[in-house]
């Protein structure tokens, strides 16, 4: 069997609902999750990450999840590799890979982006910006300098705005400008896939999250960043710098109280969801569906025929 063209995926901002509707298309389809979360790919970051059940997994098979311990630096490019050897493998078992999440730079590396479609990370940016209002520009551009000599050439050590957005690249992929200027497909020449976008009214999906991160918090949330924290896992890599780690582990330093951390992760997430919307919008060819207008079998027939049109017109 060959790969559906276009390969289904399944898009929206967290907590609208992608995982339950992801299941019930991969049943209705014969096929396995592909997960495109950046946060899930690290072993150990279970509760926080959201992941579904060993049980759950039993039942639809998942890639991409537990693929890296949380002191790795794992590159959007080995997303990438991961993400493209599910794909083959699925397809070889007579499967049919669908792609879940919430990242959209991982979508566009699949896609075959450029560097211009990498999004901007706020809170790497922000903490970039805090070291060099104390470190100074040419600190920031020596830092630079050490890690993409040739970027660092090319921008003037008094060009704060540049220096920034290269640093924020590194840190975010794991990979220097100058690696994605020369290693980037051509676009278009990545994988093809047809986006289902999932959404809800505001009010709700804010709703939905803080419901959510409530559930977390008392479901092993803080013992689960306290093993990170014993265990000897750095708080300052990667894997522990989303919402709501960061803010268990200013509560476990005494920074702050439980719910304080609590009500800064709620917030934070509904902020992240927003700029999943930015991003997400963009995406194209793309069908959305209002999850609070119409019921989920509704969207699953619905999604199910366009797929077999499309698939039917590809042959």
């Amino acid at each position: 069997m060959r790969t559906p063209v276009p390969l289904p995926a399944i898009i929206g901002p967290t907590a609208v609902g992608k995982t339950d509707f992801s299941l019930m298309l991969a049943e209705a389809l014969g096929g396995e999750i592909i997960s495109v979360d950046s946060r899930q790919i690290y072993r150990y970051l279970d509760v926080g990450t959201d992941k579904v059940s060993a049980q759950v997994r039993r039942r639809v098979i998942h890639h991409c999840i537990d693929v890296a311990d949380p002191d790795e630096v794992f590159s959007v490019a080995d997303f990438v590799r991961s993400a493209n050897g599910a794909i083959e493998r699925i397809t070889n078992r007579g499967r049919v890979p669908i792609l879940v999440g919430g990242t959209p730079f991982y979508f566009k590396a699949l896609e075959g982006g450029l560097l211009s479609d990498l999004p901007t990370d706020r809170a790497i940016r922000r903490r970039i910006e805090e070291e060099m209002s104390v470190k100074g520009r040419l600190a920031m551009h020596r830092e630079l300098m050490e890690v993409d000599p040739e970027s660092a050439r090319r921008i003037d050590p008094n060009d704060a705005h540049r220096i920034a957005r290269a640093l924020e690249i590194y840190r975010q992929s794991g990979k220097p400008p100058t690696w994605w200027y020369r290693n980037s497909p051509p676009a278009g020449g990545g994988i093809r896939m047809f986006y289902v976008g999932l959404t809800r009214p505001r009010g709700e999906l804010y709703d939905r999250i803080a419901q959510r991160v409530r559930i977390q918090f008392s479901s092993g949330y803080p013992e689960e960043v306290m093993w990170l924290l014993e265990n000897g896992f750095p708080e300052h890599m990667p894997s522990m710098q989303g919402f709501g780690y960061r803010e268990l582990v200013a509560w476990a330093k005494g920074e702050v109280t439980l719910e304080e951390a609590m009500e800064l992760d709620v917030r934070r997430t509904k902020a992240f969801s927003r700029r999943q919307m930015t991003w997400f919008r963009r995406f194209s060819p793309c069908e959305w569906y209002d999850l609070s207008e119409m019921e989920v079998s509704q969207v699953l027939e619905s999604v199910v025929r366009r797929l077999e049109e499309l698939w039917e017109g590809s042959e």
